[in-house]
C-alpha cells in the first residue's frame, strides 16, 4: 500500500520569490507549470493511483488534474495540507519573511498569522496520516514545505541522525515525486513529530528561541546578490 506524494507545479509567484499561505488568492499554475505537468503526466498514469488528495489551494487541486488527464479519478481536498500561513508576510519577497523567521523563530506566529511554521508542520503530517484512509495507491499533492521537510529527514536519518530541524529546508523542485510506503509512512510522521515535540520543549526550558549561527549563516545567502537559496525556499 502505498502512497505518493508530489509538490504542486509552479505558479508566477515561484519565478518572484514571493510566499503565498492564504487560500482565497486566486493563484492558478503558470504556463510553465501547466506544460510541466502535461509532460510528466506520464509518470502518474503508470502508478494509476485510485485517488488524488490535495489541498485547499487551487495550484494543487489545478496540478491533480492536469496530471491525471482523462482518468477522472476522485479528488479528496484536505486543509490540513495547506501552505504556511504567513499573516503580514502575505504575497511578499520570501525574504522578508526569512529574516523575520530568524529571529523571532519557528514556534512564533508571524504577526496576522494563526499558527507558527512548526505548528504548521505539525498540521501537514496529520493531513499526510489522514492520507492512509483512502484507497491505495493515493496521491497526495502539498506544498514545498512538506515535501522538504519529508526529504530533510530522510537524508539526516541516514547521513546525520540526530541533526536538529532547521529553518530553512532546502526546496524540492515543483513536481518533485517521494513514494512512500503504508509502514514507512508511518513511521517516518512519528519521528518528526517526536523531533518537533523534543524542540518544543527544548524552546521553553530555555524560555524562548535562540538564534542559531546557520541560521544566520543561511539568511545572509538570502540577502546577498545571490538567489539561488531564496529559490529553494520560496514555497508558492
Amino acid at each position: 500500500m502505498t502512497t505518493y506524494l508530489l509538490r504542486h507545479s509552479s505558479t508566477h509567484y515561484s519565478a518572484a520569490h514571493r510566499v503565498n499561505g492564504d487560500p482565497t488568492v486566486d493563484l492558478p499554475l503558470d504556463s510553465a507549470g501547466r506544460a510541466a505537468c502535461r509532460t510528466g503526466s506520464g509518470v502518474l498514469a503508470a502508478v494509476q493511483p485510485k485517488i488524488w488528495l490535495t489541498s485547499v489551494f487551487a495550484r494543487t487541486g489545478e496540478t491533480a488534474r492536469l496530471l491525471m488527464g482523462d482518468a477522472d479519478q476522485p479528488v479528496r481536498v484536505e486543509p490540513a495540507l495547506n501552505e504556511v500561513d504567513y499573516g503580514h508576510f502575505e504575497g511578499g519577497l520570501f525574504t522578508e519573511y526569512a529574516r523575520w523567521l530568524v529571529t523571532a523563530g519557528p514556534w512564533e506566529n508571524p504577526p496576522g498569522a494563526a499558527e507558527s511554521q512548526r505548528e504548521a508542520i505539525r498540521r501537514m503530517l496529520a493531513g499526510l496520516r489522514s492520507a492512509r484512509q483512502l484507497p491505495p495507491p493515493r496521491t497526495v499533492v502539498a506544498h514545498g514545505l512538506l515535501a522538504s521537510v519529508l526529504r530533510w529527514h530522510g537524508r539526516t536519518s541516514r547521513d546525520a541522525p540526530g541533526e536538529a530541524m532547521p529553518i530553512f529546508f532546502d526546496e524540492v523542485p515543483c513536481l518533485y515525486l517521494v513514494r512512500i510506503e503504508d509502514g514507512e509512512l508511518e513511521d517516518l510522521i512519528t519521528a518528526l513529530l517526536e523531533i518537533l515535540d523534543a524542540e518544543e520543549q527544548q524552546t521553553a526550558l530555555a524560555g524562548g528561541w535562540s538564534s542559531r549561527p546557520e541560521d544566520q549563516r543561511t539568511l545572509a545567502t538570502f540577502d546577498g546578490p545571490s538567489v539561488q537559496l531564496e529559490e529553494k525556499n520560496s514555497h508558492a
